[in-house]
């Protein structure tokens, strides 16, 4: 890498919230399909063993997106980056909204789980954009718009789908991307150009690997991040199977709105990362994972009473993103240079952990039901827990 002096542009608060709006929408693409799998399983005929995939095969366009484009942000114009990545995630999103088998909407999925990656690239460009004094905060309040994002996701799918139908919420998503892809390319400042890779492109993807090697805490913080995100689709995934049933039978519209009770997650994410640049990182994971962890007594009795289910979302979706944003804030400050590649990296562990947890879920829930559903969220905790430990040794 070039050796010399870094300049750091402070962005404004107006340009973090757009940000935040815009990692919001983007992510919100990988998981709308969660509350609607009864029926687009019914649409195409596929049973709820293998429904699974469907969010799955997003995750798994998810990792590739991280693996290939993200990384770019350390060696192009990450503006530019942003801007592209949002009109073709727009033109894949009609893809799915007009699928007429589910080889293609499969097909559709996973291109747009490859251009949702737009998120982290956000999120990098932010992060390398802020000062190390502020980049916990700014990673913090950027990363709760993809609380919002996750929060609207569900509640934006199942009620557009109660009145029109599932294909319009992707129809819906395909018109945001193309306005928030113009509204970056009109607003959104250019990056620091001094913080450039002096890398080719095949090499700046092998840096990655080079990055883990070189340190171990990036390694064990990637690594609770795929067990916290293999939790939290454990929790969600399947979720719509026991409450569009007996004795619940909700509709599509209702089942969204649970996903409202994770909004304390937003508080989980804009403190984390302030708690984190002042040097409470380890108290913070470590108060938060045991959250996760006993939140699955509460959701296990979700037959009993349904505010034990939103009791358990809640104090969930909290540790969840008060951990994810403390693992942020302490991996980007390794090297602010390689911003790009150190998130792309930590998202790939969390697309594993995602695609991980969406397929073993439905599976279990089909074999075992939600009491087995809770059990292996319970268990992705525990393994959380562990690698948290480990990486508290190094």
């Amino acid at each position: 890498m070039e050796n010399i002096k870094l300049e750091t542009t402070i962005l404004s608060s107006g340009i973090i919230l757009l940000l935040a709006v815009g990692c919001g929408f983007s992510v919100a693409n990988v998981y709308y399909a969660q509350p609607l799998l009864d029926i687009i399983g019914e649409t195409f005929n596929i049973n709820e063993a293998k429904l699974g995939i469907v969010v799955t095969i997003s995750q798994i366009g998810y990792g590739l997106g991280l693996f290939l484009l993200v990384p770019l942000g350390d060696l192009a114009d990450s503006r530019k980056l942003i801007i592209y990545q949002f009109i073709l995630l727009a033109l894949f999103l009609m893809v799915v909204s007009l699928a007429s088998s589910f080889i293609v909407l499969l097909a559709g999925m996973f291109l747009v789980g490859t251009m949702a990656v737009v998120t982290q690239s956000m999120v990098a460009y932010a992060a390398s954009m802020s000062d190390h004094q502020s980049r916990g905060q700014v990673v913090g309040a950027v990363t709760s718009g993809v609380v919002v994002g996750l929060l609207l996701a569900r509640t934006v799918a199942g009620t557009l789908t109660q009145f029109t139908g599932w294909r319009s919420v992707y129809l819906f998503s395909a018109i945001l991307s193309l306005i928030l892809g113009l509204t970056f390319f009109l607003v959104l400042p250019p990056p620091n150009r001094n913080k450039r890779a002096a890398l080719s492109y095949p090499k700046l993807l092998l840096s990655m690997f080079t990055l883990f090697r070189r340190h171990r805490l990036l390694t064990m913080r990637s690594f609770v991040g795929l067990f916290i995100f293999a939790a939290g689709q454990v929790l969600w995934t399947p979720m719509v199977l026991p409450l569009s049933q007996a004795p619940f039978s909700f509709s599509h519209m209702t089942i969204g709105l649970f996903g409202l009770a994770g909004v304390m997650g937003v508080i989980g994410a804009s403190k984390a990362g302030s708690l984190a640049d002042r040097g409470y990182a380890k108290w913070t994971s470590l108060i938060a994972l045991i959250l996760m962890i006993i939140s699955w007594i509460f959701t296990a009795f979700i037959y009993q009473s349904l505010l034990f289910l939103i009791f358990g979302i809640i104090i969930f979706d909290m540790g969840l993103q008060a951990v994810h944003v403390t693992n942020q804030s302490i991996i980007l400050k390794i090297d602010p240079e390689a911003s790009g590649r150190i998130t792309a990296g930590y998202m790939i562990f969390y697309s594993i952990g995602s695609a991980i947890g969406s397929v073993t879920s439905t599976f279990v829930f089909s074999k075992y039901g939600w009491t087995g559903v809770c059990m292996l969220g319970l268990v992705f905790g525990l393994l959380a827990l562990i690698s948290w430990i480990k990486s508290v040794k190094t």
